[in-house]
């Protein structure tokens, strides 16, 4: 067959794949996973002016799972009809698959077995890392243990600061009119809201009467504005996979992994906030061993949260499920596993000379594997480059510099460094 012909049989197997993702838009446009599993403000107060009085009762939170029996047939042909042999089908295939596995989660809504659902998409604390033989588990013990050594000298030296939420906004909705140039993300204040922040690709929201860090307004921005927001914003434009704009369970670890890197590369992450991830993962681990929800609560106590930061860490993990012990909405797990991950993509880039994938990858939201697998499309123009870059990936020539280091230091064996070895002159 000559070049002419294939170039046709291309043509007509992209035309497919269009056709393909605008039907996988359409079905997954009911399917709202985090809102229907989320918890409302009032649990909260309620629980904790019972907690405040002595009364030591488990949260009664009842879900309202939706009907989305015709989304998962039409999921579920989608997966069928893509071509797995074909990297774009591949793609459609595998996020149809994921979004069908969300439909069962949300049809066993209240249930353990969101339990099941939920590990299939976000994995579970005793999976390995990648390359390593330690886990999910392990790295949150690491950085628990390190960050417990150095809470009382940082806390200690640390200014006590509050900027409220009124000012933080006016703060962010300046600084994203000014990066967003084609586009407007509101920025929000939600008296309903439990997680101090939540983002989407034209608004962010965040919750009232909370005092938050310099650190928290430079982790707002970075992560979900300069992420979240822009991954999604990005997807949007995109001529012909519309489906990069919306955030497939299947995407979660490499989009949550991506925004805490995004955190990290530019200076805006501390260990505290590397110590609330990690807590997240160990009380996941509790509760798949039994735990319930106040023994759950109390461990974040005991780990120095407040009372209201704790009822939000702990809620997160018993999202969709009973809060008696012995199941888990398992997402959080993502964070750890796919920042180790995404920092491992992005030195990778570097060595093998293909930086230009660490730039594709904020194109919309994808997976490592989608931005490896679908490469040429990029060069062909099939899939667009991003409209929009985070500051920190704009200097690539910092970006390339920083990784370069950090490929080398990767050599160095820490447990082998004695104190005399660090004394120049010597």
């Amino acid at each position: 067959m000559n070049a002419v012909a294939l170039d046709a049989v291309e043509a007509r197997a992209l035309e497919r794949c269009t056709a393909l993702d605008a039907r996988l838009v359409a079905a997954i446009r009911g399917i709202r996973l985090l809102q229907v599993v989320s918890w409302p403000a009032s649990a909260q107060r309620r629980f904790l002016s019972n907690w405040q009085r002595g009364f030591r009762s488990l949260p009664d939170v009842r879900y309202e799972p939706p009907d989305l029996h015709e989304a998962a047939d039409e999921l579920a042909a989608i997966g069928r009809e893509a071509d797995a042999g074909h990297p774009i089908g591949d793609y459609l295939r595998r996020s149809a698959e994921s979004w069908r596995i969300a439909t069962e989660l949300l049809h066993s809504v209240g249930t353990a077995a969101v339990t099941g659902h939920s590990i299939r998409l976000y994995g579970q604390p005793g999976d390995r890392l990648p390359g390593s033989e330690q886990t999910n588990l392990d790295a949150a013990r690491h950085f628990i243990g390190l960050a417990g050594e150095l809470d009382q000298e940082i806390l200690s030296s640390e200014a006590d600061y509050c900027i409220p939420a009124e000012t933080l906004q006016t703060d962010l909705q300046t600084r994203l009119d000014e990066f967003f140039h084609s586009h407007k993300i509101q920025v929000e204040i939600d008296p309903d809201l439990i997680a101090k922040a939540a983002a989407g690709p034209t608004r962010i929201r965040l919750r009232s009467a909370t005092c938050f860090t310099e650190y928290d307004r430079h982790q707002l921005l970075e992560h979900e504005a300069f992420v979240h927001s822009l991954t999604g914003l990005n997807g949007r434009e995109q001529p012909h996979l519309k489906s990069l704009g919306r955030s497939s369970p299947r995407v979660t670890a490499t989009q949550e992994g991506l925004a805490v890197f995004a955190e990290l590369m530019s200076g805006s992450i501390d260990i505290e906030r590397m110590k609330r991830i990690s807590l997240r993962i160990v009380a996941i681990d509790m509760a798949l061993c039994g735990a319930d929800f106040i023994e759950v609560f109390q461990y974040f106590l005991d780990a120095g949260q407040t009372e209201s930061d704790s009822f939000s860490s702990t809620q997160r993990v018993f999202r969709g499920v009973p809060v008696q012990g012995g199941a888990a909405f398992t997402k959080d797990n993502v964070y750890l596993h796919g920042l180790l991950t995404v920092h491992t993509f992005f030195r990778w880039t570097l060595k093998n000379s293909r930086l230009n994938l660490s730039r594709a990858l904020f194109a919309g939201k994808m997976a490592l594997h989608d931005v490896i697998a679908l490469e040429p499309y990029f060069a062909s123009g099939y899939i667009a480059e991003p409209l929009y870059l985070p500051p920190w990936v704009q200097r690539v020539n910092g970006l390339a510099g920083m990784l370069a280091f950090s490929l080398f230091a990767n050599h160095i064996r820490i447990a082998a460094v004695e104190a005399d070895d660090l004394v120049l002159g010597v």
